[in-house]
């Protein structure tokens, strides 16, 4: 049955009447427990819902409806990673009682829609193939799961069908945005509905550029999905297109973000040296898409502690809001680990995907330096995330960190199954917050973001959103400088020395014997990213720089 529901009501400031930007994204994380995103991007995307919400844009949000959402991981107490998978309950989810179709493998799909308003975010539409009769339950069964055809099926679903369902909703769309390059075949199937009412191939791309804008995201090249043409064209996924008109807008293989970077009339990095970074991967490219960058921000009412969010902080009250923060968490690690961390030892948080290039077992490259502050808990660690399930190199990361947590087990700590709400206590209970990735391979970093505006202070390599908020020694530190050697062999040794320097020579004297200068650095952190890298910040720089909305 299709029918068709009211509009989404606008709240906030006003903008324009009845334009509205689609924003299409693999993953949303919206709440802890609705577990249909797997990381960072996912948490971006719900954030920019809601931080919509709060500022009345005319936005909806385009997802799929994950019958088992993400993995869930569990550690043997030998290392070794347990994926897991559970079905997801949707109680917050509204049956809009549209069913659209695609096309997977010449077969005839049905997609049936659902909404959610429900965590203070502008409605969001969720697409689900698990519809009675079908056989094609299995498309919308796990996020980022399965083979390489299973994820063109899903992204058939979430461009073709999103596209589709925005029909059957008579949503008046003037807006495409993908959030990477997962939606790009709703561009292809934009272009060629044009190609269906008489336009011929290159004006239909021109026009069909006219609608998009595209966010690029991983600087990893690996990151940047690509599949053959034929690989397309076997799953019904080139909506009609010949494989010369393919190559012409994605490549040999079809690159995803090369795409994206074509079909849009305009694209944006997620950070100041991701742009250039992003400018200097795609070089190459031609016919893509001018780049500005706007930077990411963070929900500040989901992701800050509500009692520093106030106009002027005092050092006193800062202090005392921490250390309620920090018992908390250290009641965590005591509850779920046994161990009974140090109250008066430093607490550094280290909390990503497990990936190579993330580096997380970089404070231990030097083990001999550290290990008698491990001893004594004057240091402390604690870890935690995930690996993607078919990433063996990143459970093996996951394996050194559970064989250091063995060998000192009431300093180190590894937090299974990383989530929201333990992200959460993460960023606002630790004392540091570190990061070390190889620059400039890391995108942007929200999660530093997210520690420094609830005073847990970042020692980080200058990469990322860092060398836009940097301040050493004043709202956090910086580890190393700018430079980048020529071998990752050599980055790693130099990083790693800098990381022992700045860590052993400024932050751990800071912590320990300068208490006052500490508290000041606290409230410094605080006072320089709730509002610069704030979401709403960041929304309003969408509006303006990327969808041309103007405030009535």
């Amino acid at each position: 049955m299709m029918v068709a529901t009211d509009k989404p009501k606008r709240h906030g400031e006003p903008y324009e009447k009845d334009k509205y930007i689609a924003y299409f994204c693999m993953e949303y994380g919206l709440a802890s427990h609705f577990k249909i995103y797997s990381g960072g991007l996912g948490i971006l995307a719900g954030d920019h819902l809601k931080a919509a919400k709060d500022a009345g844009v005319p936005l909806v949000g385009i997802g799929i409806k994950w019958q088992q959402g993400y993995v869930e991981q569990r550690m043997t107490p030998e290392g070794q990673v347990v994926d897991c998978y559970r079905s997801l309950e949707g109680s917050s989810l509204e049956d809009t009682g549209i069913i659209v179709h695609v096309t997977i493998r010449e077969d005839r799909v049905p997609v049936k829609v659902w909404k959610t308003e429900a965590f203070g975010n502008v409605p969001l539409y969720l697409l689900d193939t698990a519809v009675s009769e079908s056989p094609y339950h299995w498309v919308t069964r796990q996020l980022y799961g399965g083979t390489e055809e299973e994820r063109v099926a899903q992204e058939i679903v979430l461009g073709v069908g999103g596209l589709r369902a925005l029909q059957a909703l008579k949503i008046p769309v003037i807006t495409y945005h993908f959030n990477e390059g997962h939606a790009v075949l709703a561009g292809l199937a934009l272009l060629r509905d044009k190609m269906d009412r008489g336009a011929d191939f290159h004006s239909a791309w021109s026009d069909t550029r006219q609608q998009i804008v595209f966010t690029t995201h991983t600087p990893i090249p690996a990151g940047n999905e690509s599949h053959p043409l034929a690989r397309l064209r076997y799953m019904s996924a080139h909506q009609g297109l010949t494989i010369e008109q393919l190559a012409e807008i994605g490549g040999t293989p079809f690159n995803m973000t090369v795409a994206g970077l074509r079909l849009s009339r305009q694209a944006n990095s997620v950070a100041a040296l991701h742009l250039e970074t992003t400018k200097s991967m795609w070089r190459s490219v031609k016919g893509k898409a001018p780049l500005i960058n706007i930077t990411n921000g963070v929900h500040v009412p989901t992701w800050m502690d509500e009692r520093l969010n106030r106009s002027s902080l005092t050092v006193a009250h800062v202090k005392r809001v921490h250390s309620e923060n920090r018992s908390e968490l250290l009641e965590l690690v005591k509850e779920r680990k046994g161990i009974q961390l140090n109250p008066q030892g430093l607490v550094v948080g280290f909390a990503r995907r497990a990936a190579p290039y993330k580096r997380s077992d970089l404070i231990f490259s030097q083990m001999e330096r550290i290990e008698p502050l491990l001893k004594q808990q004057r240091l402390q660690l604690i870890f935690s995330g995930k690996a993607h399930p078919m990433d063996s190199k990143g459970k093996e990361m996951l394996k050194k960190l559970a064989k250091v947590q063995q060998q000192h087990p009431q300093s180190v700590v590894f937090l299974e199954d990383y989530d929201m709400a333990l992200g959460a206590l993460l960023t606002r209970g630790c004392d540091i917050w570190l990061n070390n990735p190889q620059r400039p391979k890391e995108a942007c970093g929200t999660s530093g973001m997210k520690a420094a505006m609830n005073g847990v202070m970042n020692v980080s390599i200058l990469d990322g959103w860092w060398p836009e908020a940097c301040r050493h020694g004043v709202n956090g530190w910086a580890i190393g400088d700018e430079q980048v050697p020529a071998t990752e062999t050599a980055q790693d040794q130099r990083d790693a020395e800098a990381l022992y320097q700045v860590l052993l020579e400024e932050v751990l004297p800071c912590f320990e014997d300068q208490h006052e200068r500490w508290s000041e650095m606290m409230v410094a952190s605080i006072m320089d990213t709730r509002e610069a890298f704030s979401a709403e910040r960041m929304i309003k720089a969408y509006c303006r720089e990327l969808y041309h909305l103007a405030q009535e």
